[in-house]
């Protein structure tokens, strides 16, 4: 017989978190690649220390000039940050826990604070088996990519066709295409592509034909752009015509969803490179527009500010074609994180994808998902509690339906529809 719920909190928030533990996840957004890639996976003990986010942290205490640390080994710049942030002050800040996270899921005796001996460790690992490790911890089912035709590190393995473990999905993305059209134009002219600089009907046809070649080619579940707080729609720029003229014909056409990431500045420090980008609060407006004119065009939307967030669980109670998911980036720490999980779970009910994990490093995913099933465990467990005062019984398959859709199934119920 199903458990049912009253006003017992400790039975729902049980029922909840036995739930979130046992429940596989799809993440639907990161940046990891599939192990045949080679080194463009980033994993282990130095990747995690030398990750964007503690890289800038670092550099507010160290007095090493920019030019200098980057000028380093990976493993000495590693050095650096643990001493700064490890040694020298207590590593509260959520990236900086969240490596000791890891190491401690990992087995490792985070009280030693031997980095040696974290090393040592990772170096007897082989790469396919320790995927499997941190699939296994992380519970995972699967993950979502970030696949750039235009990024020359990775574009070799998808021309090789090297084989792409199956429970790492591609997403087309399409920066350098809407964001940097001049250095765009050389590189679709050197591959068979015949565009302009300045688009006509012909550059239309031709970018259609990239778009579809490389969804092909890498079997894309969607297509995707960060965009900066600029980003407006419709608007006489090249990214505007593309978007209308090439992107939104092929998502038509294909059936893939596109995936809009609003809100990001970059290079604001450019000597912090990757670790330099910054925040800007952008314009919903763009949003409405596009879902307004494309109404079978499915969109997925996260925004980096938060004070877009409101504004984005509004637009989603307005248009069914659009998939509010995760907490990016900037908005990705504990207290934002359940400040925007409460009011997405009290705007839209259960209708999206609360969280992803925005990984860099696969060794990421196992604190990301371990911080965040908490703070969406904490979340659910009140809102069910709520409920119960209300006289509504609930069901433990009920509630195991609910998170199974939050941890993946909303995603891909939408994507496929």
């Amino acid at each position: 017989m199903a458990l049912l719920f009253t006003e017992k909190n400790t039975a729902i928030r049980q029922t909840v978190f036995d739930a979130l533990n046992s429940t596989k996840i799809t993440d639907i957004h990161t940046h990891l690649y599939t192990p045949s890639f080679g080194d463009i996976l980033l994993w282990g003990i130095d990747d995690l220390l030398v990750y964007h986010y503690l890289v800038a942290e670092a550099m507010r205490w160290l007095d090493v000039p920019y030019d200098m640390f980057w000028a380093m080994s990976k493993r000495d710049q590693a050095d650096l940050i643990w001493k700064a942030l490890f040694i020298d002050h207590s590593p509260i800040s959520e990236a900086s826990r969240g490596v000791l996270t890891t190491l401690q899921a990992l087995g490792l005796d985070t009280s030693s604070r031997d980095l040696d001996s974290y090393r040592r460790f990772f170096a007897e690992w082989k790469i396919e088996d320790y995927v499997d490790r941190v699939f296994e911890l992380a519970n995972l089912e699967g993950l979502v990519m970030t696949n750039d035709p235009f990024d020359d590190l990775e574009r070799p393995a998808w021309l090789e066709f090297k084989a792409v473990d199956p429970r790492f999905h591609a997403v087309l993305r399409l920066d350098t295409l809407l964001n940097d059209w001049p250095n765009a134009v050389p590189k679709l002219n050197s591959w068979g592509y015949t565009v302009d600089l300045v688009p006509g009907r012909e550059t239309y046809v031709e970018i259609r034909r990239f778009l579809r070649d490389w969804a092909g080619r890498i079997n894309a579940i969607y297509m995707a752009a960060s965009l900066p707080p600029t980003f407006a729609y419709p608007d006489d720029s090249v990214r505007s015509d593309l978007l209308k003229n090439c992107v939104f014909p092929v998502a038509a056409e294909t059936g893939l969803p596109m995936g809009l990431m609003i809100g990001s500045k970059r290079a604001v420090n450019p000597q912090l490179k990757l670790a330099g980008d910054s925040v800007g609060r952008g314009n919903i407006e763009a949003v409405e527009h596009i879902c307004q004119e494309n109404p079978n065009i499915k969109f997925l939307l996260t925004m980096l500010g938060r004070e877009n967030q409101h504004e984005v669980c509004v637009a989603a109670r307005k248009f069914r074609n659009l998939h509010v998911f995760g907490c990016w980036w900037y908005v990705n720490i504990p207290s934002l994180i359940e400040e925007i999980t409460r009011m997405r779970v009290e705007l839209l009910g259960l209708g999206m994808t609360p969280q992803h994990s925005d990984a860099r490093v696969l060794d990421q995913v196992i604190y990301k998902w371990s911080h965040s099933r908490k703070i969406i465990g904490d979340v659910l467990t009140e809102k069910y509690t709520d409920l119960a005062a209300t006289g509504w019984i609930v069901s433990e398959a009920e509630i195991r339906r609910d998170i199974a859709g939050l941890l993946g199934g909303n995603f891909w119920d939408f994507i496929k529809r």
